[in-house]
């Protein structure tokens, strides 16, 4: 039986950088700067160093390394989205930016808790990571975090704050009301209902007076009784179909705030033997491909390029542990993704949607 200091004593020593600089013929010096990319090495000794360092399973104390260049290369992301429907795209866009400069992601679940978020601030903080991003499951201001000594750039992403010097980025909600609108007239419909989610949402009132915005450019009027709020629910989506209908008023498409509102919508339209697009066309907001896909038909919706933001995070993120980077509100651009729910782009046989940017 193999006695634990056996054990011990059998496990592989891991090679020094002793090791590569012979292996590669070079001084410890020129190691160094080989695999720090430091220094004026010509380009055959560079690539010596580092197939070397590879061949020999050589790795590179990252504390060590930290120290030297006064970074940790990690960033934290705090977000308050428990469910990850909208802070799961915006990661997967930051790690893609972050990961071409060999930079970690801490992943933090605030949870809406004040006290739970500091500890996390305060836990990144003794980490030392390079800046703080953070991102939340709605885009309506909040409080900004607390950094006494502002010692880490914080940039928010899918999230704001009321402060001058802070850099937010934002899917421009406007844009995307516009987009749907503008497309919807185009394709020939004139008396377009609105029903949205709570009105207390940034987002619900910008995606509104998009619409509208498109609405009055086109000529049409603006008929704000077509335009109700209620939950961000397919339930309200069914009622606020018979809602409408009870009206007597025609009308030939809905605009909806949301997927799970215009999934609803189509079911009751459906079940009132009402045909989508044929008779009302539909368009949704989010392009929440687990809905949109499945909803019959497929379901033209707006997708607010979440992970393009996310990947923006990151880039700007870069931008301000380099000591630059912008400030402000950054609102960036949605776009449409066309299905079968408005008459066009129905690929239900591949179960692929018809994705198509519109400018």
């Amino acid at each position: 039986m193999t006695s634990p200091k056996t054990s011990l004593s059998a496990r592989p020593v891991p090679p020094t950088i002793r090791d590569v600089a012979q292996a590669a013929g070079v001084s410890l010096g020129t190691v160094s700067k080989g695999l720090n990319g430091t220094g004026q090495l010509r380009e055959e000794t560079r690539a010596r160093v580092r197939s070397a360092a590879e061949r020999l399973g050589f790795r590179p104390n990252d504390l060590a390394q930290s120290l030297l260049r006064r970074r940790t290369f990690t960033v934290g992301l705090i977000s308050t989205d428990r469910y990850g429907r909208f802070s799961i795209p915006v990661l997967e866009g930051i790690e893609d930016a972050l990961g071409t400069a060999r930079m970690s992601v801490f992943l933090c679940n605030g949870a809406d808790d004040p006290a739970r978020e500091r500890q996390h601030i305060e836990s990144l903080l003794a980490k030392r990571v390079d800046g703080i991003i953070v991102t939340a499951r709605r885009a309506d201001p909040r409080p900004p975090l607390d950094l006494v000594d502002g010692s880490v750039p914080i940039l928010y992403a899918f999230a704001q704050v009321a402060d001058v010097d802070a850099l937010c980025l934002l899917p421009d909600d406007l844009g995307g009301g516009r987009l749907a609108g503008d497309h919807l007239i185009r394709a020939g419909r004139a008396r377009i209902a609105h029903v949205t989610g709570p009105v207390d949402f940034e987002a619900v009132r910008h995606r509104r007076d998009g619409l509208k915005q498109a609405i009055m450019e086109h000529g049409l009027t603006w008929r704000p009784e077509l335009v109700i709020s209620g939950e961000w629910s397919e339930a309200w989506g069914r009622e606020a179909v018979a809602r409408l209908l009870a009206t007597r008023q025609t009308i030939d498409a809905i605009f909806c705030g949301s997927d799970q509102i215009a999934r609803g919508a189509v079911d009751a339209l459906r079940d009132r033997g009402i045909a989508v697009p044929d008779d009302i066309a539909v368009v949704g907001f989010d392009n929440w491909e687990i809905i949109a896909a499945a909803t019959r038909p497929p379901l033209t919706t707006v997708d607010m390029n979440l992970h393009e933001l996310g990947r923006q995070a990151g880039l700007r993120m870069l931008d301000l542990i380099d000591g630059g980077g912008e400030r402000g509100i950054v609102r960036l651009p949605c776009s449409l993704v066309v299905r079968a729910s408005c008459g066009q782009g129905d690929k239900q046989n591949t179960g692929q949607a018809a994705d198509r940017p519109l400018s």
